[in-house]
């Protein structure tokens, strides 16, 4: 992970970027708005790649931790139906808690995924919010 510096200056290069930009446009100057407009293409592309890439680390990590867990609670289903037979009144008491265990595990696993879940809606709500202000511009 690059420095806090280095990242804000990179900001900074990239605001004035921008700015350049927008001042290209208010003196409608075609060559500049053309130039940019190849450069943010290919900025575009690259961050595309990137993005597709997250993407499906991001799918593949998922699908890791559903197949995990669907596995766990196939493994807790099996024991439970290996053990009914029994009727020892501690063996049940036992599966019980375990079996209540898991449920508020599953519970707890569902709050993290909503907080995820949350957490890319709000930071999708600020990018929007940062497009559409840059569109403004």
């Amino acid at each position: 992970m690059d420095k806090l510096s280095d990242q804000l200056s990179r900001l900074a290069d990239r605001t004035k970027n921008v700015e350049d930009t927008a001042t290209a446009a208010k003196a409608k100057n075609r060559e500049q708005l053309e130039t940019k407009k190849a450069s943010l293409e290919a900025s575009l592309d690259a961050a595309g790649a990137k993005a597709d890439d997250a993407k499906a680390r991001a799918q593949s990590r998922i699908s890791d931790v559903h197949d995990s867990v669907a596995k766990h609670f196939a493994d807790r289903r099996a024991a439970i139906a290996e053990h009914k037979a029994e009727r020892d009144l501690k063996r049940a008491e036992r599966r019980a808690d375990d079996a209540e265990q898991d449920a508020a595990d599953a519970i707890a696993l569902v709050f993290y995924v909503l907080d995820q879940a949350e957490y890319a809606v709000v930071d999708a709500v600020l990018a929007r919010a940062d497009a559409d202000d840059l569109a403004a511009q």
